[in-house]
């Protein structure tokens, strides 16, 4: 793309966004088609949502036993043709600039995933800034979560998912955006299933939670938090003020109360080499000390940068965070 003279005012090394609102993308963009997965016996198969706006999900799932039930069968087998799977509905990661769910690292990992925690799986491919600003991402995301849950949105998630038992997910921005929507849903409730069971958020799992704040922590990197700030003001210009507004820092004044979150249990994972931990660490604090009614849960891999568990698929602590989330989806 011919820059001309517009100025860069965020280069992120995959990404530069200049000033006058265009975008170059030099990684994160690639995609593979949704289908058949032959290593994990998960199928997935892509949904658009909204016409309007073309958001569209891929939905996940795994392996259904639809062999008839003998007398001697448990009517809990979890692989039993009538047995309900949790709904989880994840949000990517991508800085809110890239990604989106047919990214090949993240499809990999999904795969994994759904086949590992025996879930009904719903990821959201939210519209992309700086074309679309935010707020656009939380719009297309509460729009995603509320399909998910309203009982018919696909015939997977009628025929299969349980919406009593709803887990909200996401990495490093798409964390971002699932404790949003664990807010929001706190405070304005799902909207209503048209078939019973009411929708119920069982969890909310933020693997490497992207967050940030006017005031500088004292374990933060002053150049990572001098970067966040402009790439904040580019893909949000009408942030309520800067990092402060409470979509990006939760613990800021005003900000609604932690104890407004929805769910009955909360993991946080961190990394020990993310810029991004101490503010993950500060919010299990945080809502701990909100009152919150819900169990709150902290998990911090070692010797491991950002998102490692997407583009390090596979290795030692990427099982070990794989299995940490499985046991929290099980109740563990």
């Amino acid at each position: 793309m011919d820059s001309g003279s517009a100025e860069i005012v965020v280069d992120c090394g995959v990404f530069q966004i200049y000033s006058d609102g265009r975008v170059e993308r030099f990684a994160g963009m690639e995609t593979v088609p949704a289908g058949f997965d032959a290593d994990t016996g998960v199928t997935s198969k892509d949904v658009v949502i909204d016409a309007k706006t073309s958001v569209a999900t891929r939905l996940y799932l795994p392996a259904i036993h639809t062999a008839p039930s003998s007398p001697q069968s448990d009517d809990n087998d979890s692989n039993s043709a009538t047995a309900k799977l949790p709904i989880l509905v994840v949000f990517h990661g991508g800085f809110f600039v890239m990604g989106s769910p047919a990214d090949p690292d993240f499809h990999r990992y999904m795969n994994s995933l759904v086949a590992s925690a025996r879930v009904v799986a719903v990821s959201v491919g939210y519209r992309l800034a700086p074309e679309h600003p935010l707020p656009a991402a939380y719009e297309d995301s509460w729009t995603a979560l509320n399909w998910a849950v309203s009982g018919a949105a696909d015939p997977w998630l009628s025929a299969h998912g349980d919406p009593g038992r709803v887990f909200v997910a996401g990495g490093s921005a798409g964390a971002n955006i699932a404790h949003n929507m664990a807010i929001a849903a706190g405070v304005s409730g799902l909207h209503a299933a048209e078939q019973p069971p009411p929708p119920r958020v069982e969890g909310v799992l933020l693997l490497h939670p992207s967050f940030a704040g006017e005031q500088r922590m004292e374990e933060e990197e002053d150049g990572f938090w001098q970067a966040n700030k402009r790439r904040w003001e580019a893909i949000f210009p009408g942030a309520r003020d800067g990092l402060d507004d409470p979509r990006i820092n939760p613990m800021a004044a005003g900000a609604p109360s932690l104890a407004k979150l929805v769910g009955e249990r909360l993991l946080v994972c961190t990394a020990s080499e993310d810029p991004r931990a101490p503010r993950g660490r500060a919010y299990c604090e945080a809502v701990r000390a909100s009152g919150w009614r819900g169990k709150v849960e902290w998990f911090e891999s070692q010797d491991e940068g950002h998102a490692f568990f997407v583009s390090g698929h596979g290795s030692p602590e990427a099982v070990a965070l794989m299995d940490r989330v499985v046991a929290f989806i099980a109740g563990h």
